[in-house]
């Protein structure tokens, strides 16, 4: 084993991550078989979150790739710059130039994946919500994935330079086909448990102490298990608190229905949090 590239939960938590051993093995598997490590879990749980941590952490570039439905080749491998190489043409006035002196490295722009691929220095490649990219977005992924390359027709087959690490992420929208899973090590990464949110809340809330951040943490995980659209994210936890909480008085009545909109963004969803709020706190 690599011990020089494995990462633990200490070294993560200086970085402001706060992860468990689950997320840690996973983690470490993929970086010691350098291997892509796909993400899956809802919306908010941190996936992309990790891996910003892990670039900065290591300092390696991070390369990323925002995934869209219609995302493709040009905006993911490459593009060839058609601009350049129509002037180039009409700058040759003896027309001494072919098909293949346009079609070449001068002409080629890098997309995220290419860059990735050819990167001189260690980089992380991030596509994240691949879920909401097209299954030919998939296909174009495979290659890559597994074999560390790209084929581009007028060139040939390019090798990348063993000097980059992925990650992917999915929200889980849609199903994400089985070739693609197969070339992964996989790690699914839900809302965090009531102690790891708690340390979360700690280290971005100022003045928040042990006990404080306990009781938030598990009414925040009372909020997720309600009949509701959207449930809130960690990110917007910890802007809401930014918000609302106040060293001296805590939350306080008013404030648990201050400013709902940082924390929910749905009226019905708000409507149902405010009511179980006051449950919550009932049972307390």
């Amino acid at each position: 084993m690599n011990k020089e590239i494995i990462v633990t939960i200490k070294q993560l938590e200086q970085v402001g991550y706060f992860a468990s051993d689950y997320i840690i093995d996973a983690l470490n598997s993929a970086l010691v078989l350098n291997k892509p490590l796909l993400i899956e879990g809802p919306a908010g749980s941190g996936k992309t979150w990790l891996a910003k941590a892990l670039s900065h952490l290591k300092e390696w570039n991070l390369i990323r790739l925002q995934s869209h439905e219609g995302i493709d080749e040009d905006k993911a491998l490459y593009e060839w710059n058609y601009r350049k190489q129509l002037l180039s043409l009409q700058s040759d006035i003896d027309g001494e130039k072919s098909i293949e002196d346009i079609f070449s490295e001068d002409f080629l722009i890098e997309r995220p994946i290419l860059q990735a691929l050819r990167s001189k220095e260690t980089s992380l490649l991030l596509i994240d919500e691949v879920d909401r990219a097209d299954e030919e977005m998939e296909a174009l992924l495979l290659e890559v994935l597994a074999e560390d390359q790209v084929t581009i027709p007028e060139l040939g087959t390019i090798s990348g330079s063993h000097n980059f690490h992925t990650i992917l992420t999915s929200n889980s929208t849609r199903e994400l086909s089985d070739a693609l899973k197969r070339r992964c090590i996989y790690l699914y990464l839900d809302f965090p448990e009531i102690s790891r949110e708690a340390l979360i809340l700690s280290h971005h809330i100022e003045g928040l102490d042990k006990n404080d951040s306990e009781k938030i943490a598990s009414m925040i995980s009372y909020i997720r298990k309600l009949n509701i659209q959207k449930p809130p994210s960690i990110a917007e936890v910890a802007d809401w608190l930014k918000y609302v909480w106040s060293k001296d008085t805590g939350l306080g009545e008013r404030n648990l229905k201050k400013n709902i909109g940082i924390l929910i963004k749905n009226n019905h969803d708000q409507k149902v949090v405010i009511e179980e709020i006051e449950n919550f706190n009932n049972k307390q």
